[in-house]
């Protein structure tokens, strides 16, 4: 289970056609589908099903203290370093000076709202990104970073959250994510 912003339409359309005409940069990819990009804002790696109501009641509890954060997708960047690279991501900016500040403290209500339901948000240093794809081997990223640092996409105002539970792909698929709810920024929860 986790709670992400999903970029809008625009936004998500200008990546998927800056990525698509750079997809055969780096060839061994695993590419992430473009209808599961997300900013993750927190991850709960086992959340029981009897659990799913309260965590997207703290979600949503955590998202209403919370005003609208202009953002923009832009920088490309790996995980864990250049030289040794295993994901492939591409950055969040915002506008406002005090955007990304924002972004991090919503990240964090998040997490400790979950905290409190027994949810178990993974902890660590908040890196806002959008994951585009995995390596199975380490590779040398210099020559991916140079083709996809130059995206700037439109901005948007992120105003919502949408809660996903993440269902494991038969076999060797890839996860199913299911949005179960939407939490508006400043406001109350909407069930999917």
């Amino acid at each position: 289970m986790f709670a992400a912003i999903v970029p809008p339409p625009p936004a998500h359309a200008d990546l998927e056609s800056f990525v698509d005409a750079r997809r055969d940069v780096q060839s061994e990819l695993r590419w992430t589908p473009a209808h599961l990009w997300h900013v993750t804002l927190a991850f709960m790696a086992e959340v029981p099903q009897d659990r799913v109501d309260d965590v997207i009641d703290a979600v949503a509890s955590a998202s209403v203290g919370h005003a609208p954060i202009p953002l923009q997708l832009n920088g490309a960047g790996v995980f864990p370093s250049p030289d040794r690279a295993r994901v492939v991501w591409m950055g969040v900016r915002s506008d406002a000076a005090d955007g990304l500040a924002r972004l991090e403290a919503l990240a964090l209500g998040v997490r400790r709202a979950s905290a409190r339901v027994g949810a178990s948000p993974a902890g660590g240093d908040y890196r806002p990104h959008l994951t585009l794809a995995r390596s199975r081997h380490p590779f040398e990223a210099t020559h991916w970073l140079r083709a996809m640092d130059a995206h700037a996409g439109p901005s948007w105002l992120a105003d919502e959250v949408t809660v996903f539970v993440s269902h494991r792909g038969e076999g060797r698929g890839r996860p199913h994510y299911e949005p179960v709810a939407v939490c508006a920024l400043g406001a109350t929860v909407s069930r999917g």
